[in-house]
């Protein structure tokens, strides 16, 4: 079942297309990936949602319902946890998270009993009485989480919530995604890491320069470029001329370099090693890894658009 339907949807700032002609269907109850790099129209998708920022043409409901007719009922169902931390940091964590749940209307004992419950979600119940300057990053990030789920909404959408946090917190956001989930919220995680998406996502939509170029189950955009694997080698001596050698090989479709990792596209990673090596030694590379891979979500985005999702 639909629960968040975008038709056409369009949002233009001065003469640049920021969202261009958007149609995405997302499932009650799923956990949505929405896959990007920055500056291809995840942010501003996620605030149109939100009723944040107003519609220039399309349409979108939330749950059967008008983010242009409706937008109080619409924002009552949703839980926005922002790119840019919304905090305040000389207040106590509680009293951020009790800020925000009396937005929503909560009072009284089911606000305190909300509060307890949230800063717990997020591990953060012995830290209550502390302010957020306190905290790490990550801490600040789950607190950010904390402060949307007070009054359980229906949808919960997270705008990249992991940027600039170190591993252990990021695998904490993570493992909430899941149990929100399991709790019976709809997730919509945006993100420019991969990774992330493939941990959690039920089907990924890729975003770039506004619009949807890949949709579908992470099985299904796999397919897509099945007919490709990858050697990643990681060499000191990496030459202009060695990079060009590989590029210009028959079998290889393509060559992404990174200082001394080359990511090499081709449609046998095991049939075509030896041409690999044999172009590196003629070269004087000194190889350190090599490794290879299937095909995967940077697969197809850098198949579809020539470049990686963090570039």
């Amino acid at each position: 079942m639909a629960f968040l339907q975008m038709n056409d949807v369009v949002k233009r700032y001065g003469s640049k297309l920021s969202v261009d002609h958007l149609n995405l269907t997302i499932n009650e109850g799923e956990i949505f990936g929405l896959l990007g790099p920055n500056g291809a129209g995840k942010s501003t998708t996620i605030n149109m949602i939100c009723g944040l920022l107003k519609i220039d043409q399309g349409s979108i409901e939330v749950d059967g319902i008008s983010i242009m007719d409706r937008p109080l009922e619409v924002k009552k169902r949703i839980g926005l946890v922002p790119q840019d931390l919304a905090l305040y940091e000389t207040m106590s964590a509680a009293d951020n998270v009790s800020f925000f749940a009396k937005l929503y209307g909560l009072r009284g004992k089911l606000l305190k009993e909300r509060v307890e419950e949230a800063l717990t979600f997020v591990g953060l119940q012995d830290r209550a009485k502390d302010a957020p300057s306190t905290f790490s990053g990550g801490m600040k990030r789950r607190l950010n989480i904390a402060c949307a789920l007070t009054h359980h909404p229906k949808l919960i959408i997270m705008d990249e919530p992991t940027v600039g946090i170190d591993p252990q917190s990021r695998n904490h956001i993570l493992e909430s995604v899941r149990k929100l989930n399991e709790m019976g919220s709809t997730v919509i995680y945006t993100s420019h890491y991969m990774e992330e998406v493939s941990a959690i996502s039920d089907r990924v939509a890729i975003m770039d320069k506004g619009h949807v170029i890949a949709f579908g189950t992470q099985q299904e955009l796999r397919e897509r470029v099945a007919h490709e694997e990858k050697i990643v080698l990681t060499a000191e001596g990496i030459t202009p001329a060695m990079v060009d050698e590989l590029t210009i090989h028959p079998r290889v479709s393509r060559v992404h370099r990174d200082e001394r990792v080359l990511e090499i596209y081709l449609p046998s990673a095991q049939n075509d090693l030896q041409d690999v090596l044999f172009i590196c030694s003629k070269h004087e590379a000194v190889i350190q890894s090599i490794q290879c891979e299937e095909p995967d979500l940077e697969t197809l985005f850098l198949s579809l658009t020539g470049r990686t999702l963090r570039d």
